[in-house]
């Protein structure tokens, strides 16, 4: 038994210290897609340090319900088992908020969005990380804009300059890409007025790749919390064996009269 308890205990170890690297990367990561999510919605960063917080919590609870089945203590075990609960629980609310506030955080998303393309500015280093991730987004998804290239024309640096420059993040020439930042120029004229449509850039916009990228990696995100859930549940149904077996053992010690 005890070497069921070890194994157990230590699966929650790993979990925990899992949560908790998982909550530190979504605070640390500024250079990919994460970054433009915690700007579009606070709650992101609050999950973060929920995330941090139950991790820390879970290799915790591991160690204490590992100390209270070692040595018997059924006050440990029922307190692993109440923190248990509370994690699963808070698990299954944060997945609920998640799902039923998608489509307003895909409305968030699109505005900032919006916003960072209008205000895109690589002079400006206050805003470089944010800057950084989008043109990393751009790259990897090989799109343009949030909805499409045309966006790109609301930034103010290349309406002053008439549009005869393009991101460098959204061209689909292999050269452009090697800086992947900035503005590229124009190196063909173009008769009359320019727009998005003389650049050579690509033409989908990030929204659907993003959608797309989400739906693929599905299956993995359903299956990591279907498995964290499962061992939590195993957790919890070994902490009640153990306090009844510790109940049943203390009852027979007691002297007949």
């Amino acid at each position: 038994l005890h070497k069921t308890v070890y194994v157990l205990f230590l699966l929650f170890q790993i979990l925990g210290a899992v949560i908790l690297g998982f909550g530190i990367w979504i605070l640390a990561d500024k250079t990919s897609f994460i970054a433009v999510l915690q700007t579009s919605s606070p709650s992101l960063t609050t999950g973060a340090y929920i995330l941090i917080g139950v991790g820390a919590l879970t290799m915790l609870m591991g160690f204490l319900g590992c100390l209270g089945a070692v040595n018997e203590i059924r006050c440990l075990l029922g307190l692993y088992f109440t923190c248990l609960l509370i994690i699963l629980l808070a698990q299954i609310a944060a997945a609920l908020v998640i799902y039923f506030q998608k489509d307003t955080l895909k409305g968030e998303l699109s505005n900032v969005v919006s916003i960072l393309i209008q205000d895109y500015d690589p002079a400006d280093e206050d805003e470089r990380n944010l800057r950084d991730a989008w043109d990393y987004v751009q790259t990897q998804l090989a799109c343009c804009g949030w909805n499409g290239a045309k966006e790109w024309e609301n930034n103010e640096i290349l309406k002053n300059k008439s549009n005869t420059e393009y991101p460098c993040s959204c061209s689909n020439r292999s050269k452009d890409l090697v800086e992947g930042r900035g503005f590229c120029s124009l190196e063909d004229s173009v008769n009359g007025t320019v727009t998005s449509a003389d650049w050579p850039v690509h033409e989908q916009g990030c929204m659907d790749g993003v959608e797309q990228w989400l739906k693929d990696n599905l299956g993995v995100i359903l299956g990591v919390c279907t498995g964290v859930a499962i061992i939590e549940l195993l957790g919890m149904i070994l902490s009640i064996s153990l306090c009844k077996n510790i109940h049943s053992e203390d009852y027979t010690k007691v002297p007949k009269s």
